[in-house]
């Protein structure tokens, strides 16, 4: 079948890395099912991924992808849940948890084989297009705005990086959701289409904010972790899922935190149970992901080009068909 893989590490130019081609059909294991791919979604996961952050040699060759949608052995129309081993479900009970292309061959194939458990009723009401950016940058988004921030409609949230996929998703699910929203990017195209996805105002990098926050979504790392601490209201929590711009800031601002109170939480995916809500949240209220663009699966390459680039705004989809 035909893939887009990862066949070495570079961690310097991982683009070189990136191989297309045929690879073997997943192997059939009990309590696992294989799912006919319609449509997957990149990530940077993919792109760290080609660095060997969580993929070790040993492993490769790899195929990359986390998120899809598509049809199982039964001709449903399902997505994919990418954490394996969260509760055990098709794996053990003490195989620690893995998210798809780390232990088991990912997304961006024809087929792919997943344990039962990880597959979902897609709602009728999306595409699969739509379906398929949900289970990683969309359910990332979710938790760290509503489980780990907690907010409540009415709530003030600063969402740094605009243009990112799980920036553009809190975005969306922020306006969505009553939040007040402020966004920040480099690029002032981004910070235009921010504000038509729903933030009330985007700046620029560090600018001063008109009202201090109740939370800030982190997904830049150390070129605006000083703003976002500052950002925040006394009492204020900031929710960090990645570092794109690297993970040590020059101003770690602790004397702030402890001062006002300020709360830091790490964030990582979501449940299951968390991605069933967020399909149907999309499914009742009509919110829909951000596209920036659609290929078909042997153009992978050039998505991966303009994700490297930082040049998308919202989610980069493969078809396989």
């Amino acid at each position: 079948m035909f893939a887009a893989y990862a066949a070495r590490i570079d961690r310097d130019q991982p683009l070189n890395g990136l191989e297309l081609g045929e690879r073997p059909e997943p192997e059939a294991r009990p309590g696992w099912t294989t799912v006919t791919v319609k449509a997957a979604s990149l990530n940077h996961h993919d792109l760290w991924s080609l660095r060997g952050v969580g993929l070790p040699e040993g492993k490769l060759p790899m195929i990359l992808g986390c998120d899809a949608a598509g049809i199982d052995e039964d001709g449903n129309e399902v997505v994919l849940h990418s954490v394996i081993g969260q509760t055990g479900h098709g794996v053990g009970p003490d195989e620690p948890r893995s998210i798809l292309t780390e232990h088991y061959q990912g997304t961006f194939a024809e087929r792919v084989t997943v344990p039962r458990w990880n597959v979902l009723p897609k709602p009728k009401e999306l595409s699969f297009e739509e379906a398929a950016c949900l289970p990683t940058a969309w359910l990332t988004a979710y938790r760290m705005l509503f489980t780990n921030a907690g907010v409540r409609p009415g709530d003030s949230v600063l969402v740094q990086g605009a243009g990112g996929g799980v920036a553009t998703a809190a975005i969306a699910l922020g306006k969505a959701a009553g939040l007040r929203v402020f966004a920040t990017s480099r690029d002032e195209e981004k910070r235009k289409r921010a504000v038509e996805l729903g933030a009330v105002e985007a700046f620029e990098p560090g600018a001063r904010l008109p009202q201090r926050v109740d939370a800030v979504i982190e997904t830049v790392g150390a070129a605006t972790w000083s703003h976002s601490v500052k950002s925040l209201r006394p009492g204020g929590t900031l929710v960090i899922s990645g570092a794109t711009s690297g993970d040590r800031p020059a101003h770690a601002e602790l004397t702030r935190i402890f001062f006002l109170e300020l709360k830091v939480v790490g964030s990582t995916m979501g449940s299951k149970d968390e991605l069933e809500d967020l399909l149907s949240f999309c499914a009742a209220t009509g919110l829909r992901p951000v596209v920036d663009q659609v290929l078909p699966l042997d153009r992978a390459r050039e998505g991966f080009e303009r994700m490297a680039t930082g040049e998308l705004f919202g989610k980069i989809v493969l078809k396989t068909s």
